[in-house]
């Protein structure tokens, strides 16, 4: 049997939530890699022992430039990942994530031969979409800066593909959740929040009255939608060398159902505080999985109960600790 080589990639924001994960797989698969991670919001206990890290930040294109060297790939994962943030301090998130991309983009069109990327764009391009379940195809109509830079990440893929030649797909997740997904940041996502409240005997807060809904996908499937990208980039037999897929599962769950289901999980009787809607939150969020079953060939399947049940143990475990 021929032995297949294994393959060489750069993950910037390897060191995050998704980006750990998608480093721990990519090297239980045999491949080597090396992570680009300026620390900001990555923990470097998340990094794997045998990956190689570089610290460093995605804005300085020196620094790019050099991570790029001998790669047969990128993951481009480094990013503000906050609408809450892009209201805050807007020119710092409009220059990581846009410049970042960029450098990614730029580094990957001098190479020789052309370096594929694999970019995270977002759910948030879509805003509040009338067409439900969303796809690739509707209008974009962001309501916040952070879905505003992510959709230009989308263009500048585009324009690396027709004008440079780089073969690159944007991946726009909606919501990610899973392990190491840190529950004590303000910015992240609301399964770990809840649950680590809720484990504390602490109320949660729910904005507004609850009935937003949200398609959660568990990170091992949305792992999963990254490393089929590449490799769908790899063949060089490409639908078109750049596109935009959803990482979504077509499911929704409303967050007071979400609030109930992680308190019975718990085993605890939550106290729930409603307040105020936040600015840029978005009404109904629920992909369309279809493109990522053409293009990519594959399914998001692991449930709901089984990703939160994960999720508790996980939080149950760091607490107890």
């Amino acid at each position: 049997m021929k032995r297949i080589k294994p393959k060489k990639y750069l993950v910037t924001g390897g060191c995050g939530f998704i980006g750990s994960h998608l480093v721990d797989e990519l090297i239980a698969q045999g491949n080597k890699v090396t992570i680009l991670d300026n620390l900001s919001t990555g923990k470097r206990e998340n990094a794997h022992p045998k990956a190689e890290l570089i610290i460093g930040d995605t804005t300085n294109y020196k620094t790019v430039e050099d991570s790029f060297k001998n790669i047969d790939g990128c993951f481009h994962l480094a990013a503000i990942a906050s609408v809450e943030k892009s209201i805050t301090e807007w020119a710092l998130t409009h220059t990581v994530n846009i410049t970042s991309t960029v450098n990614i983009f730029q580094a990957a069109s001098r190479a020789n031969p052309k370096i594929p990327v694999v970019y995270t764009s977002s759910a948030a391009v879509y805003g509040n979409c009338p067409t439900i379940p969303t796809s690739e195809s509707v209008n974009i109509a962001p309501l916040s800066a952070y879905g505003v830079d992510k959709y230009a990440c989308d263009l500048h893929g585009r324009v690396a593909w027709d004008v440079h030649g780089v073969p690159n797909i944007g991946l726009r997740p909606f919501n990610v959740y899973g392990p190491r997904q840190d529950p004590h940041s303000p910015y992240s996502g609301v399964i770990s929040i809840f649950t680590n409240r809720i484990l504390a005997g602490l109320p949660i807060t729910i904005f507004g009255d609850g009935g937003q809904v949200r398609d959660f996908v568990y990170v091992a499937d949305a792992v999963k939608a990254f490393i089929a990208s590449m490799e769908n980039l790899a063949i060089k037999v490409h639908h078109s060398g750049h596109d935009e897929i959803n990482i979504c599962t077509g499911k929704f769950t409303s967050i007071n159902k979400l609030a109930d289901i992680i308190s019975e999980i718990s085993g605890i009787r939550a106290q729930y505080i409603y307040a105020s809607p936040r600015t840029g939150d978005i009404r109904i969020s629920i992909g369309d999985p279809s493109r990522l079953l053409s293009r990519l060939g594959i399914k998001l399947n692991i449930a709901l109960e089984e990703g939160l049940n994960s999720c508790h143990e996980h939080l149950k475990v760091g607490l107890a600790a």
